[in-house]
């Protein structure tokens, strides 16, 4: 199992932020490039491949299953896809390092094999949740064993899957995803109902591969046994990389910042209308999508705002999921109260993204509660300094190097290796934009 390295951020405070600038491929839709090209039949071409250690970990499984993957260190990749029952079992575990996306949909995607697999991870995977995944597999007849619910995860071969009609009872693009790629493998039409929206990149993507879906409101069916056919797929920036210097822009950029061809999936950019309501100013600027996955793309320019605070609807909450983080260092700058509620979700991720939030915004003397499903907090006009212990995640380490624009002391951030996962250099990324960030 691999653990990644532990660094550490000193942010400088102060500063502005302006300029054009660019942010790696969508994490999501390249770890779902990969999983579809492996099992379509033909030859699959990936651009703007996201080479971050989770996808990384996505294409190294895929290999050890027998699929040929070529390019996975740059943003053009070709993946030789053997078929819907092609892949072979691996000699040893599967390691996904910090990639709880990819074990959750491998765990979909193994589930149909007639082989045993082992899904493993580093130490942080190793405590993450599995059996809301392994729950609605199992009624499908998949044989899964979890260690207390958690990795390692072993799926025996199996004998045969049979569709089911299941309600999902937490909105989580992951096991909706999972659910789908067993389906392919099932017998009959399998139906997934959701309580609210959530991504839909892996019903957009199947489409583009040919296989055919019915969505009806929140219910999305799928058909067992088709075939998916090789395509082109053009993985545009990743919105949730974008996050961090849009609510960067609302806080600092007295001269437009610009972020250039973002993935703007409309059950992905809930952070937008959470900031447009709080009073930023962030103006889309449509562009025409360059590939097949069926995702609409934009430039996003952001101008410093005055932000208020505001309560979230919970429906949006699923839409805004992975933003959070930064959507709180939004918050801890505005005038007033924010309050969020119905976000269960941030507390089974690469940490507890709430009590560590809340132990961050702790270290930067904001007035905050937790609360078991959100947070409260009061923002303020200048935040503190100190050191912030990300608990290794990368999300919560790029949202308090934000924090930095508005703070009055430095921000030292620990445990920042698992940035790479998500973000091959931020720390670059962030320098262009008008951080004052270095690694110690």
């Amino acid at each position: 199992m691999s653990d990644a390295r532990p660094a550490r951020y000193r942010v400088d405070p102060g500063g502005s932020v302006a300029g054009e600038l660019t942010v790696p491929g969508d994490k999501s839709i390249s770890h779902r490039a990969l999983m579809l090209g492996a099992i379509a039949d033909g030859t699959t071409d990936i651009t703007g491949f996201l080479a971050g250690e989770d996808c990384l970990a996505t294409a190294r499984a895929l290999d050890a299953l027998g699929v040929r993957i070529e390019g996975v260190g740059g943003p053009r990749v070709r993946v030789r896809g053997v078929g819907r029952a092609g892949l072979r079992g691996a000699a040893a575990p599967l390691d996904l390092g910090n990639a709880g996306t990819a074990m959750r949909l491998m765990m979909g995607l193994l589930a149909p094999q007639r082989f045993a697999s082992i899904l493993v991870g580093d130490s942080s995977l190793m405590r993450r949740p599995m059996e809301r995944v392994a729950v609605p597999l199992r009624l499908m007849g998949a044989r899964i064993v979890t260690q207390d619910g958690r990795p390692p995860v072993r799926i025996e071969g199996s004998a045969g899957l049979r569709a089911i009609d299941y309600e999902l009872p937490v909105a989580s693009a992951q096991v909706k995803s999972a659910i789908l790629l067993a389906a392919l493998g099932a017998d009959g039409r399998t139906r997934i109902t959701e309580p609210a929206a959530s991504r839909d990149h892996t019903e957009r993507m199947l489409s583009a591969f040919g296989v055919e879906l019915l969505r009806e409101g929140r219910t999305v069916a799928l058909q067992g046994g088709q075939s998916l056919r090789a395509t082109q797929v053009a993985v545009p920036a990743d919105f949730s990389s974008a996050a961090f210097f849009i609510v960067a822009g609302c806080l600092a950029a007295i001269e437009p910042l610009l972020i250039k061809n973002v993935g703007v999936n409309p059950t992905r950019t809930g952070l937008i209308e959470l900031l447009r309501r709080m009073g930023a100013d962030i103006r889309v600027h449509p562009r025409a999508p360059a590939g097949q996955a069926g995702e609409p793309v934009a430039d996003i320019e952001v101008r410093a705002s005055a932000l208020r605070g505001i309560t979230v609807p919970e429906e949006l909450v699923p839409l805004a999921i992975d933003e959070f983080p930064v959507f709180f260092i939004a918050a801890a700058c505005a005038d007033g109260e924010t309050v969020v509620r119905g976000a269960h979700e941030l507390r089974v991720k690469e940490s507890d993204r709430l009590a560590a939030t809340a132990a961050g915004l702790e270290v930067l003397g904001i007035e905050h509660q937790l609360h078991p499903d959100g947070l409260w907090l009061r923002g303020k006009e200048r935040l503190g300094g100190g050191l912030i212990d990300s608990r290794g995640d990368h999300r919560i380490a790029m949202a308090f190097a934000i924090a930095s624009l508005r703070a009055s002391a430095p921000i030292e951030i620990d445990a920042v290796g698992n940035v790479a996962t998500s973000f091959p250099g931020f720390l670059n990324t962030a320098r262009v934009a008008g951080l004052r960030i270095r690694e110690l």
